[in-house]
Parts: C-alpha cells; structure tokens; sequence
C-alpha cells in the first residue's frame, strides 16, 4: 500500500502539489490521472525518494522510501524508459541493478523472459525503438519480484500487441495482490486497466474513488429505447415526466431507469426491441470533471 499524507511541493514561488492525501489500496490497479502541470510526475517522485517534499510525507508499505534497505525488492518503478546507458545492453543494464540490490543473477534472465527481450538481452539498449525501452523498463521494475509497483505512462510507445500485454500482464500483479500505481494520458486504456481513480488538479486531490463511481458522478446515466410504436412510446414516457432525446429510430431517455421504462412499456401494451443503458466514458467524465484544473486552453474544447 502506498499512503500520501499532507504531501506539498514547492519549486521556489511554484506549488506543484498542494497538501495532497490519497492512499493506493493492494490487490488492484489504481489509475493516477490529471491535466498536463497537474503534478502527478512531481508526486511519483517523491514517492520514489527522488525528490523530497516540502512538507508532509509518503509511506510504502509503512516506511519511508530511504528507510528501505533494498529499494528494489520493496518497489519497482518505471518512471523513463530511456533512463538507461545507451552503450550498455539490456542484460548488463539489468545485472548492474540486480547486483546494487543483491538480487540474484538469474532473476535477470526471468523478467528479459517475461517481458519478451531475450533474444535481444546482448543488444545495446541505446538502439532500442521506444517500445523496446518500455519492455526493458518494466523489466526493471519487475527485477526484485516488489509487491509494490508504479509505472509512468507504460503503454507509451507499445504496439496494440503490447498494450494488450501490459494491460492484462498489469491485472496478473494485481490479482497476485501487489499495489499497482499508474500513470498515464489514454484514458480509453485506463478505463480498461484500473478499477481505481486517483484524480488531481494543479496538484490537488480532485477525486479518490472506483472508475465506475468515478465515471458514474460525472455523467448523467440515459437508456436507449427502440420500438415500433415510438411515438405511442415517447407519449407515455413524457406523461411520466421523463426527458427524452429523438434519435433516427430511437429514444434517449433520462429520469427514468430501464426498468420503469420497461414497466411503463408493458403496461402501455408497447412493444420494445431495445431497452439498453447508456454511460458515459472516462475521457468524457475526466474532461468535466478536471476541466477547470487545466493548465493551457486550446480553444477546442467546445468543438464537437
């Protein structure tokens, strides 16, 4: 488990995270999202003892990260792909950080095997493309088997193969009961991978909760209703205070859940051929709900 508690962050008259709470649950994989300038790469680092805060704390597992005697066996982390010697091979990149954590020499080979590099273990890691630094990345952080793990944008350069992989490969440590914290800007992958929302805005906690609930609060939930008989239908619905958008052979319906509308169909003697629920997405519900923590406007926002 990871616990942020009254975590702040100045860079001279910048704030980058202001008084930022949350705790990130074992057992699932929590999504880390905000606008660009939100601080969430600020935060990973001070989680990681990287940078240190201006005041409150972070704990992993109880301790802060320097009082972790091999950093490595406790927390993995994937933070820049690239932060690797460009003259140095995948092997010899992932022994020099085995052997600064007295890690075993095998368990190199174990997670070039998992993340499928080995048959470019010997290969200089600065000819790599982007989505092998990835690869390489996570092996890393995978290198002392931690319960705890924090990834950066991992599906970043990976081919819908690889994302695939890491989507489900993330689900695997989670249900292995492992803390996993990840960072990234595509959130139609994140509503796929995380059944957690951690939420900032210029450095603020704007939401902790389930991406369902996440989601849920932001949207209004309709129904989508098709039949024969839609006018007969919409008649019905609007005598039931119900609002109602027109679609080509179908109805929009909000106030009511579909099964009062199915109710209200059969006692009507209506016939239906759809009666389905309709939720709003993670972009959309990210977008109104962080919409006034946004850094830069474009002007777009309003384009359709």
């Amino acid at each position: 488990m990871i616990e942020a508690v009254g975590l702040t962050k100045r860079y001279g008259k910048t704030l980058a995270v202001n008084n930022l709470s949350f705790s990130v649950p074992a057992g699932e994989v929590t999504g880390f999202l905000g606008p660009n300038g939100a601080g969430k790469s600020t935060t990973m680092r001070m989680i990681l003892g990287l940078d240190n805060p201006t005041s409150g704390q972070v704990r992993i597992g109880g301790k802060l990260y320097h009082e972790l005697k091999h950093p490595l066996r406790s927390v993995g982390a994937l933070l820049d792909a690239k932060w690797v010697h460009p003259n140095r091979s995948a092997r010899a990149h992932l022994m020099w950080m085995a052997k600064s954590n007295k890690i075993p020499a095998r368990r190199v080979d174990e997670v070039l095997e998992t993340v499928g590099l080995s048959a470019v273990a010997n290969k200089r890691a600065g000819g790599f493309s982007l989505g092998m630094s990835q690869r390489l990345g996570i092996a890393a952080a995978l290198l002392g088997d931690p319960e705890v793990l924090l990834f950066d944008e991992p599906v970043n350069g990976l081919d819908p193969e690889g994302i695939l992989w890491i989507r489900k490969f993330m689900h695997r440590l989670a249900d292995e009961g492992r803390t996993v914290f990840v960072s990234s800007h595509l959130l139609s992958e994140m509503a796929l991978t995380a059944s957690q929302l951690i939420v900032i805005g210029k450095g603020q906690l704007i939401s902790q909760s389930s991406t369902e609930e996440f989601v849920a609060r932001a949207s209004e939930n309709t129904v989508k209703v098709r039949s024969p008989q839609l006018p007969q239908l919409r008649q019905a619905l609007a005598g039931a205070s119900a609002s109602i958008v027109d679609e080509p052979s179908a109805l929009i319906v909000s106030g009511l859940d579909s099964a009062k509308i199915g109710e209200l169909a059969a006692n009507n003697g209506l016939v239906l051929h759809e009666l389905s629920p309709q939720t709003g997405s993670l972009e959309q519900a990210f977008m109104q709900i962080t919409g006034d923590s946004v850094e830069y406007h474009t002007g777009l926002e309003n384009v359709a």
